[in-house]
């Protein structure tokens, strides 16, 4: 007991002298030790957002004392990369790292825990999330499913993706075989895109054969690596399937009930730090990236008003039908687009206007 009181006060006086930090293994010591595994849906060789789970993992046990520890497996490595939500929901694992919008086979609600077509970019959906209703309408969701939510990472605005061909006009989409998420397919369908579902890694050798005519995958950070511009060329912007994609952690709900209430604060922090950290190596990553891939043929190219136009107006007809088939779709959305129409032109009046002047300043600065 004289041991114990006296590394309470020490950890007090590390506080008070701004070493606060330290103190968290102090705290857990009488907490219990856990070994946890965390199965991923993402290959390691995607090593920015894969590493969210990994960071997760590094702080949640740092913040415990190394009392709580988390495993991390890649995709594939215990569970199948579109199974996380399955194996956390019937606790073959006890925690899953994965991005929710794999699951609109499930229900296009999960969507919203991800990124949706036409929505909100990182900073709203932060804000939604957080200091909206985002986090509390999608627990509620969660919740039939066993599931505990926590937002644990954000890629930015990501491209478009690789065409083959040219896309200038509506008429350019009909016909066309592309790789993309389920969302965007539903909506790029009613244009005449035809989906098509393929693994990461078959994804090139699918472009190099002609079996695929685009595919979408992050950003320039990680396409890259798989070498799409070589097949491909055309890069086009902006990704508006993907304005802001958030990664989620999920935890078993029946092990997240078991824990100490430490632990819980603990997790929260540990998926905010991982948020940061991710969002953070892209924002770093993917300018040098771009940079290069244009140096080796990219063609970086934006879609037309009229092809924007378009996807966009088939986008909001999805969402109305959507919202008359399923109750529970149609309250998630109805609070998400409230909260968009309401902070979009506030951002128009402040980051665009600033990022647009910045944009302009740099630009004729380089160019003297």
């Amino acid at each position: 007991m004289q041991r114990r009181s006296f590394l309470k006060k020490a950890s007090l006086g590390i506080a008070a002298t701004g070493g606060a930090t330290l103190a968290a293994p102090v705290f857990a010591q009488d907490a219990p030790t856990l070994n946890w595994r965390l199965a991923s849906s993402f290959p390691t060789s995607a090593d920015a957002i894969f590493n969210g789970g990994v960071h997760f993992a590094k702080y949640l046990s740092e913040a415990t004392g190394g009392k709580f520890n988390v495993r991390v497996h890649h995709a594939g490595e215990i569970v199948p990369a579109l199974q996380v939500f399955d194996a956390v929901q019937n606790g073959t694992v006890e925690c899953g790292h994965t991005a929710a919008y794999y699951y609109y086979g499930k229900s296009p609600v999960f969507s919203f825990d991800a990124t949706v077509p036409f929505g909100m970019n990182t900073r709203q959906l932060v804000a939604w999330m957080h200091a909206g209703n985002g986090l509390k309408l999608m627990r509620e969701v969660y919740d039939k499913y066993n599931i505990v939510n926590f937002p644990c990472g954000y890629t930015g605005a990501q491209m478009a993706g690789w065409f083959r061909k040219e896309i200038n006009t509506v008429e350019d989409l009909q016909g066309l075989k592309f790789r993309c998420s389920a969302f965007a397919g539903a909506v790029l369908s009613r244009l005449g895109v035809i989906p098509q579902q393929v693994a990461g890694g078959d994804i090139y050798p699918s472009l190099e054969k002609g079996t695929i005519d685009a595919a979408e995958w992050i950003g320039p950070y990680d396409d890259e690596k798989m070498g799409f511009h070589k097949v491909a060329p055309n890069y086009y912007y902006p990704g508006w399937y993907e304005g802001g994609l958030q990664v989620s952690l999920y935890i078993n709900k029946d092990k997240y009930n078991e824990l100490p209430e430490s632990y819980k604060a603990a997790i929260l922090q540990a998926s905010n730090m991982a948020s940061t950290t991710m969002i953070s190596t892209y924002d770093q990553k993917n300018p040098q990236a771009l940079r290069r891939l244009m140096s080796e043929g990219a063609k970086l190219k934006r879609f037309s008003k009229e092809v924007l136009d378009a996807c966009y107006a088939e986008t909001q007809k999805l969402y109305a039908e959507l919202s008359e088939k399923d109750p529970v779709f149609k309250k998630v959305y109805d609070d998400y687009a409230a909260f968009l129409e309401e902070v979009t032109p506030w951002f128009g009046v402040t980051e665009f206007n600033f990022d647009s002047f910045m944009i302009n300043a740099i630009r004729q600065k380089r160019n003297g």
